[in-house]
């Protein structure tokens, strides 16, 4: 995992935060109702398949994470905005303060924490020389 971490770009950081962000939400607005979540796998069946059609691609065991989020997304998303409706939020943030600090906090401490295991890892292609 620390590999891992020392590997990551921003852009999958970004991604991350994406993920964080949900999961804040969800643990605050959790909806246990069914026809939520068999709604948003629905939207995401289709969504995702569409998607995956206009990539170009087919599902293999070489891009199995990537196909895995073009499902995801849509399913995180139409999810997410069931949670939310009516419960106040400014575009993705919650109306709350605390709770808002809460999915920043999420996001701010892993991408610190990336950052921080990036910074004592050796760059590619640079070697350290003992003196």
């Amino acid at each position: 995992m620390l590999n891992y971490l020392r590997a990551l770009k921003p852009a999958s950081m970004v991604l991350w935060c994406y993920l964080l962000w949900y999961l804040c939400t969800l643990w605050l607005y959790f909806d246990p109702t069914p026809a939520l979540w068999l709604n948003s796998l629905g939207i995401s069946a289709l969504i995702g398949s569409g998607l995956l059609l206009s990539v170009g691609q087919r599902p293999s065991r070489s891009n199995v994470w990537q196909t895995l989020r073009l499902y995801l997304m849509p399913f995180g998303v139409s999810s997410f905005a069931a949670l939310i409706k009516g419960k106040g939020f400014y575009l993705i943030v919650p109306p709350h303060l605390s709770e808002a600090l809460l999915c920043l906090g999420s996001c701010l401490g892993f991408v610190g924490l990336t950052l921080l295991l990036q910074s004592f890892s050796p760059h590619p292609g640079s070697s350290r020389i003992a003196r």
